[in-house]
């Protein structure tokens, strides 16, 4: 593979947004991998292919995607830091390990609004895609403005999510 497309396509998501759910809620509503994670997620999960493998108390491994998408991953789920949710991939549909030992991972670090609510610093890289098809569908993404999508939608649940219950 030609290392330029391989730049090309490893995808790097940043945003930052302002919710109006607690700190606490944010970080139940990020780990919260019973059936309300379908509920609280109903825009940017999709219930058909979302399975949780594996959990304990700060710690899940869950195989998602998005409604619509051709692509799903699973992803170990790590919120030990009180203040960050991390994700690592460990498999997905669109690519492989790299040579070396590169996979997606991701975190949410979630800071007090001095206004009330929270501030959410949202990061992830994704490994390049295996397959040609993947990787233009990859790059359409990532030439768009996707983050700021990414980012009303999650605000959107959030702020629902504070809404519907205790701060």
């Amino acid at each position: 593979m030609d290392d330029r497309a391989d730049r090309c396509c490893t995808g790097e998501v940043r945003f930052e947004l302002v919710t109006d759910a607690s700190p606490d809620q944010v970080r139940r509503a990020l780990t919260d991998f019973t059936d309300r994670r379908l509920v609280t997620w109903h825009r940017t999960l999709d219930p058909t292919t979302f399975e949780l493998r594996e959990h304990g108390d700060t710690w899940a491994v869950a195989r998602e995607s998005t409604p619509r998408s051709p692509f799903w991953v699973v992803a170990r789920y790590d919120w030990s830091d009180p203040e960050v949710v991390r994700w690592t991939e460990l498999e997905s549909s669109y690519a492989g390990l790299s040579a070396g030992g590169d996979q997606g991972r991701g975190s949410v670090r979630i800071v007090p609004s001095a206004a009330g609510g929270s501030v959410l610093h949202v990061e992830w890289t994704y490994a390049p895609p295996l397959r040609a098809r993947d990787r233009l569908a990859l790059l359409a993404i990532h030439r768009t403005p996707m983050s700021r999508l990414i980012a009303r939608l999650w605000r959107a649940a959030l702020d629902e999510y504070a809404a519907a219950g205790p701060a």
